[in-house]
């Protein structure tokens, strides 16, 4: 059952093409990589959409996250959330007339692979590959892994020997220091992103990969398919902080895009060996001048480093629970600011494709909005709204 509010409901992507998705876990085991892969794609009439929330557990690990009751959790999270779907279709053949180049997305603390979809699904109509991965860290609400089973589990019937295992968001312990887990997973998460390019370029040479995951979609069409010289990392709140990580592990990354970025997990040592550009696209309320000066550590008169604040909006304004609930619900749980919901991330998607064009050297029309990297809109503001005492720079 779901909420009954039909205008409601994550936007449509706004680019040329049809959008596909679909899972991928390789190898089995915690140490794989598991992402959703959002894409462009053919035409077709059998193909569904999926839905938002993939099961039940998912619902649990949102539950435990919130610190709520799980079964009350379920049923809320059910009701208000279980009927919406993603706006791409589910395994869908893969179509594009031009190599694609790739982004993977980090989600932020107590989210998935899922909940950034309204982002993700527009990136590939817009003729990216997108990797949308979920992490192991335990910072995500619910994942999943396989494990093998024991000798007593397995069945004559069986068709192989692994069974389904659930991880859960690990909450700081009682009288536990913040930072040591928070930078263990940072580092954690930045090598899983790292792992899902991997991935793709084994995907993109022709090498032959094994998904754990029984799903419809041709991974043979993937062959020569991406551009791994344009290749960009972006991620929400933690997932941000994924970004500022990735780019600096791994230089294949041309250039990063940080949602609201908490910037507290990161070592200080990391923001001079970050030689990629980077842009940070922030909400009206989340920051703070501590955060904010942690990003303006990154400043460079070498490569561009962009800063601009989406007015109105707060740190729920570019996951998809800010488009599910109606407008006092929305409010009160601060899943919505004052801006309108599909405006906010229409800025947001628009300056994000606007640095993507100039940082990899893409041949699309995303220079139209070239002045929103420099906060050149009514509802942007350059830079922040945070100020800055000297001692906090």
């Amino acid at each position: 059952m779901g909420s009954s509010c039909s205008h409601l409901g994550i936007p449509a992507p706004k680019g040329p093409n049809i959008v596909g998705c679909t899972d991928f876990m390789m190898d089995h085991s915690t140490r794989g990589s598991f992402f959703r892969l959002y894409y462009p794609c053919q035409k077709t009439e059998k193909a569904e959409k999926p839905d938002w929330v993939p099961s039940r557990e998912y619902f649990n690990g949102l539950a435990d996250f919130m610190k709520i009751n799980r079964s009350l959790g379920e049923k809320l999270f059910s009701y208000f959330f279980g009927s919406f779907k993603i706006p791409a279709y589910t395994d869908a053949p893969f179509k594009s007339s031009e190599k694609c180049p790739v982004v993977i997305f980090s989600h932020g603390l107590g989210a998935f692979r899922t909940l950034y979809s309204a982002i993700c699904a527009e990136l590939a109509s817009q003729g990216f590959i997108v990797a949308s991965v979920e992490h192991r860290d335990q910072s995500a609400s619910a994942t999943y892994y396989f494990r093998e089973k024991a000798e007593s589990e397995r069945s004559a019937s069986a068709q192989d020997g692994l069974t389904e295992e659930w991880m859960y968001y690990r909450a700081l312990r009682h009288g536990e220091s913040e930072f040591p887990l928070r930078n263990q997973q940072v580092k954690q998460r930045a090598d899983e992103c790292i792992l899902a390019l991997d991935r793709l370029t084994d995907i993109n040479s022709g090498v032959a990969v094994q998904n754990v995951l029984q799903t419809q979609f041709d991974w043979t069409t993937l062959e020569n398919s991406m551009d791994l010289c344009r290749t960009a990392v972006m991620g929400h709140s933690f997932g941000g902080a994924t970004a500022v990580e990735a780019l600096c592990k791994e230089v294949k990354f041309k250039c990063g895009v940080a949602l609201d970025s908490w910037m507290f997990p990161l070592d200080d040592e990391i923001f001079p060996r970050v030689k990629q550009p980077i842009f940070f696209i922030n909400s009206e309320k989340f920051q703070w001048a501590g955060n904010i000066s942690r990003m303006r550590k990154l400043d460079s008169a070498v490569v561009q480093r962009k800063m601009i604040t989406i007015r109105g909006t707060v740190h729920q304004s570019f996951p998809d629970f800010t488009f599910m609930t109606s407008n006092w619900i929305g409010k009160l749980m601060k899943l919505k600011g004052e801006i309108d919901p599909e405006l906010a991330i229409d800025l947001s998607n628009k300056a994000s494709l606007a640095f993507l064009q100039r940082h990899l050297g893409l041949e699309k029309n995303f220079n139209q909005w070239y002045p929103l990297i420099d906060g050149e809109d009514e509802n942007l503001i350059q830079g922040t709204n945070i100020p800055l005492l000297q001692s906090a720079m």
